[in-house]
């Protein structure tokens, strides 16, 4: 055994046997919890899409173009800028408290969405929930790799990933009906604190990670054996962090461009390109879950786990470069099947790279902490994926370039798992903050 491996294994033989026991009574429940709480941070998060199509909620904040767009960026440089603070939250104080904390406070700022009457306040209602909704992801995670072993990690980071896509594919959609029906302020106050709902089986299922000073103590010196620098030194961790942004570039190209290009390019009408897109998260998300559970088996066969998780990322990858077909494609049907396969083969990658970049490779007290910088990755994968594809269809006045830079990251992406995820380059651990 390897002096890297043998000291993750203590580590979570030593430090963590306290904060495991008291995550497995009921780790299934507590996952779908986790993925539910996951969907209503989208449905808080894209809520806002649904309203700045309304007439009613442009005009009572003489909204332009520009200043639309501030507002829905706003909440992902929250978002982005609170992720390593709240992976080393998690890392010290557990899992519960900071989520509970978190939770209610994005929906009581959703909610007060509707009591706002500028610009400004807006930005701020918005800054406020992605700074809350920064805590999902590095306390999930966390949670996992507490209560999981590694053959159950890929399907449960593949069920913990359908909370972010059902959330996209179903947030909109009930937004848009809530305004129709009421109004745009009834949808914030109605989504806002209805979430408030979850936090009753949480907190009567989830159990406290840290509940003795003892055990504070030991969490917070577990945390600081794995400091940032040392994953900042850590080939995998940048290997992950690549990889990750590619990924989400191609996710969040397909959320924010496939409807326009499914109106624009291929003819449809606005109501079947939001079906075709509804259609093609849902079969990303069955995929997710389906691929993980399937590299479980195989990993739960004795099979190397970094070979088959590698392998289901390589596949995923060139699965979702087969996206440029599409843009060749003669008639209308083969575009898109081509657009619905992508975006469905790409999901052999998603818990397979969760489960790789946040869990396989690092060391249990660094979860949180590198779970915060990969899913910075992802915010900037957001903001790069839509500006930069913007840019490419004005300048080549059709999606055939921004397709291409798509197959351009998920190859960069591919390739780096490949290089730089190795065990041997996994963080180090500080054995004197161990001990």
């Amino acid at each position: 055994m390897k002096t890297g491996e043998g000291m993750n294994r203590n580590l979570e033989m030593t430090g963590s046997s306290q904060e495991t026991r008291s995550a497995v009574d009921r780790p299934w429940a507590i996952l779908l919890l986790l993925t539910v709480g996951w969907m209503i941070s989208f449905i808080d998060r894209t809520s806002l899409s649904s309203a700045m199509a309304d007439k009613a909620f442009i005009q009572e904040f003489a909204l332009t173009s520009v200043q639309r767009g501030w507002l829905g960026s706003a909440i992902f440089w929250s978002y982005a800028l609170l992720q390593l603070p709240m992976g080393w939250v998690v890392d010290r104080y557990g899992v519960k408290w900071p989520y509970t904390i978190c939770f209610a406070l994005w929906c009581l700022a959703a909610a007060a969405t509707s009591v706002t009457h500028s610009l400004s306040a807006l930005i701020v209602v918005r800054l406020l929930i992605g700074a809350a909704e920064a805590v999902v992801l590095p306390a999930s995670y966390r949670f996992i790799a507490n209560s999981f072993d590694e053959s159950r990690k890929g399907t449960a980071t593949g069920i913990f990933s359908l909370g972010g896509k059902v959330g996209p594919a179903i947030g909109a959609a009930v937004a848009a009906w809530l305004i129709v029906v009421y109004s745009w302020k009834a949808m914030f106050v109605i989504t806002g604190l209805l979430g408030l709902i979850w936090l009753l089986p949480w907190l009567a299922m989830a159990k406290n990670d840290f509940p003795t000073k003892d055990q504070l103590a030991a969490a917070k010196r577990r945390a600081t054996s794995v400091p940032l620098r040392n994953l900042l030194a850590s080939p995998v961790v940048w290997g992950g962090f690549i990889m990750t942004f590619s990924y989400s570039y191609f996710v969040f190209y397909c959320a924010t461009w496939m409807p326009s290009y499914l109106v624009e390019q291929r003819g449809l009408s606005l109501m079947k390109s939001g079906v075709l897109t509804f259609i093609s998260f849902i079969c990303v998300a069955v995929v997710a879950v389906s691929a993980g559970w399937v590299a479980d088996r195989i990993i739960a066969r004795g099979k190397d786990t970094l070979i088959v998780r590698k392998a289901f990322v390589v596949a995923g990858a060139l699965g979702g470069m087969t996206v440029i077909f599409g843009a060749y494609a003669d008639s209308q049907a083969m575009a898109l099947f081509w657009n619905v396969a992508s975006l469905s083969l790409a999901g052999l990658a998603t818990a397979n790279n969760l489960a790789l970049s946040k869990l396989t490779l690092i060391p249990k007290p660094a979860i949180g902490l590198n779970t915060g910088l990969l899913t910075i990755a992802t915010s900037l994968a957001g903001g790069v994926s839509a500006s930069l594809c913007g840019w490419l269809l004005h300048v080549g006045g059709s999606y055939t370039l921004p397709m291409l830079s798509v197959c351009v990251f998920l190859f960069i992406g591919a390739a780096s798992a490949v290089i730089l995820m190795r065990r041997e380059w996994a963080p180090k651990v500080n054995v004197e903050s161990v001990v």
